[in-house]
Formats: C-alpha cells, sequence, structure tokens
C-alpha cells in the first residue's frame, strides 16, 4: 500500500470541493458561504511535531513564544534535543511533561522521508506510538503536512461545532460520532476538514468572537 491521493495544490482543494458539493447540498451551501478553500499545506518532519507538542494546551501566543525560545536556541532537531537533558528543556519554557515528551520524540527514530510513502492507517500508527502524541495531532499532521486527501480529525472541537451548525444538530457530535459521519466525505475528508475548519472561523467572525 502507498499513501494513495495527495493534496499539494489549490487545485487539488478545489476538485475536493467540487465533489463534496455534488455530493451533500448542506455541504455545498456552506462552500458558498465561505469561498474557496485554503491549501493549508504545512512542513512535514521532527520540527513540525515538536512545534505541535510545544503547541498543546497552551494561547497561541505562548506557543510561539516557546517555539521562539527553541529555534533562537537551535533545539529543533532529534540530535539538538537529546544534548539537552528535560530539566535543560524546562529552561526554555517547556512543562516537565512536554520536555519529557520533546525527547520521546527524538529518542523515537521516526523515518520522515518513508512516513510519505506510508498509508494513512501506517503513519497514524507510527506518530502515536511515540509518548505525547495522540490521535489529533497525528491526523492534523497527516492532513496537512503530509497533504493526505482523505483524513479527518473528529476530535478536533472546531470541527465538531462546525458540523453541529452545517447540519443544524441539537448539540455538537462526539468523536465517535462525527468519525462516522465523515465515511460519507470519502474519499475527500481532508477537503471536509478544511470546509469545515474554514467554516467554523465564519460562525466566530459572525457572532463576534475572536
Amino acid at each position: 500500500m502507498t499513501a494513495g491521493r495527495l493534496i499539494e495544490t489549490d487545485a487539488d482543494v478545489a476538485e475536493g470541493a467540487d465533489w463534496l458539493a455534488r455530493q451533500d447540498p448542506r455541504l455545498a451551501a456552506a462552500l458558498q458561504t465561505c469561498g474557496p478553500l485554503p491549501l493549508r499545506r504545512r512542513p512535514d518532519g521532527f520540527a513540525q511535531l515538536l512545534s505541535a507538542i510545544v503547541s498543546q494546551q497552551v494561547s497561541v501566543a505562548s506557543a510561539r513564544a516557546l517555539w521562539s525560545n527553541l529555534e533562537a536556541a537551535k533545539v529543533t532537531t532529534p540530535d539538538a534535543v537529546l544534548r539537552h537533558s528535560q530539566e535543560e528543556l524546562r529552561e526554555f519554557g517547556l512543562s516537565r511533561q512536554k520536555a519529557r515528551y520533546a525527547h520521546a520524540l527524538a529518542e523515537a527514530g521516526i523515518d520522515y522521508d518513508a512516513l510519505r510513502e506510508a498509508p494513512d492507517d501506517q503513519v497514524i500508527e507510527t506518530l502515536t506510538a511515540v509518548t505525547g502524541i495522540g490521535v489529533w495531532t497525528a491526523e492534523i499532521y497527516a492532513m496537512f503536512s503530509l497533504g493526505r486527501a482523505d483524513v479527518f480529525a473528529p476530535g478536533d472541537l472546531a470541527l465538531q461545532e462546525a458540523a453541529r451548525a452545517i447540519y443544524d444538530l441539537p448539540e455538537r457530535p462526539k468523536e465517535r460520532a462525527l468519525r462516522q459521519m465523515s465515511v460519507d466525505w470519502s474519499p475527500w475528508r481532508s477537503v471536509a476538514a478544511r470546509l469545515f475548519f474554514t467554516y467554523y472561523r465564519h460562525i466566530k467572525q459572525r457572532d463576534g468572537i475572536t
């Protein structure tokens, strides 16, 4: 098995959006509201996952500050992380838990080049085997760093809230329910995720929430 269809250009996103609109009138209406969807591709590799760990459960501003500290000290590679003890990593602002997670990621020896070619399930399995990387982080990495076309992240609260609004549900669907819903959006679940993230921002702006 291989990686399958990838999202690499705006044209790929548009193709997926057109498919979703043909499949579901509610998604078509949401797309009309949101306009063209963003590509949202990110780099892949160790630094991207380390950044995701750093960003866990802190504000965007705090995450940027922490990451800037690590970049300034050039502690964004496995070797550089392992040259520092966990206590030394805490001097850059990391919590004790995140310092431990950073070491676990650096010690995992992930072959990031091979991961680009691996099937989606194998990507998720490889990443979640690392202490500190959960399913949500792995799915987001697969979607936006590896460009996988058919991955969703149903544990994301923004995606759940967008699903509630788009489908006029009485409450946010739980992770299991939203994962089941997402089957209908295959093979373009990652484009559906882009739509939902964009629609969630539309809801916040509409309601005056920043």
